[in-house]
């Protein structure tokens, strides 16, 4: 594959899907961010880049606001890397507890944050395909009221659906234009990507049509044994309720062996943290951020 050896190195390519998904299939991650499809679809929004070293691969990255970071090493050698990469004064974002414990516990000169914005949400699947008991009454109301007032048909997503659904992501960006949010537009050319590419990247999903016409539609992936993702969901804003339906039917029809379901992560924005609450997450996955003391790396 010709993954050049760190400090050198290069694009995420599609032909790395293989390697991403061995990686992964081995480490059983919690973290969203961990499956190829996820990291080939921000490669552009995080200026991703593939490296090696030693026997662990690495992706470099940029976050939002411009910093660069590494992910969290993957393969043989994780403490080799680690060795190399931090101390050359390298940030490491988005490693879980395991990872803290497992390899940097024991470091010296290490210090570790908690990324509160960064932390996945983690429910019980079946709570959010069936939204039991009191606690989601408001959500059961929600999708009453939209079920009372259209008529709608949910389907498997498809490519049949593909200019829909980018119809949806055009008028959604539109509606959206003016709120100031450095995700905003990185993420709509993801989730079009995604659209785009569904079936070669591995991502399932529903589409709801109301009238005929694609009005919300929801993509995910299996993150692990007994864990899915659900990476979009992408709805008309004005038909109160959809939203909710959309989740809904996602948790039914899809990944439904699966126990958990990870909604990722709110980004620090208010109105997002309180949706993904009031869902009433089992877990709250959390997310660090390591580097080296900065006296350490100056004595070299």
């Amino acid at each position: 594959m010709n993954i050049p050896c760190y400090p050198q190195s290069r694009n995420i390519r599609f032909e790395d899907k293989s390697l991403f998904d061995a990686l992964f299939r081995s480490l059983q991650p919690r973290v969203s961010e961990c499956s190829f499809a996820n990291i080939f679809l921000f490669r552009h929004a995080h200026f991703y880049r593939l490296t090696r070293v030693k026997d662990s691969y690495v992706v470099l990255g940029r976050g939002y606001n411009g910093e660069a970071y590494f992910l969290p090493p993957l393969g043989e050698d994780v403490d080799d890397a680690l060795s190399i990469l931090l101390p050359d004064g390298l940030v490491m974002y988005g490693c879980d507890e395991s990872f803290v414990d497992s390899y940097l516990a024991a470091l010296k000169d290490i210090e570790i944050t908690e990324e509160r914005d960064a932390f996945d949400y983690l429910y019980l699947r079946r709570d959010l395909a069936e939204l039991p008991g009191n606690r989601y009454h408001k959500k059961k109301n929600r999708v009453n009221y939209f079920e009372s007032r259209h008529v709608y048909t949910v389907e498997p997503f498809s490519q049949d659906h593909r200019q829909g659904a980018l119809r949806l992501l055009e008028e959604w960006l539109r509606i959206r234009s003016q709120v100031e949010s450095p995700s905003l537009r990185p993420e709509v050319a993801a989730s079009a990507e995604a659209v785009e590419m569904a079936g070669l990247l591995g991502l399932e999903g529903v589409v709801i049509l109301v009238e005929g016409t694609l009005r919300a539609f929801v993509l995910g992936e299996r993150l692990n044994n007994d864990t899915s993702v659900c990476h979009f969901l992408k709805a008309d804003p004005f038909m109160d309720g959809l939203y909710q339906l959309a989740d809904r039917e996602f948790n039914r029809r899809c990944f439904s062996d699966c126990t958990y379901v990870n909604r990722e992560q709110d980004l620090g924005e208010p109105n997002l943290r309180s949706s993904k609450l009031s869902y009433h997450p089992c877990e709250l996955v959390k997310k660090y951020r390591a580097w080296k003391a900065l006296d350490t790396v100056f004595q070299g």
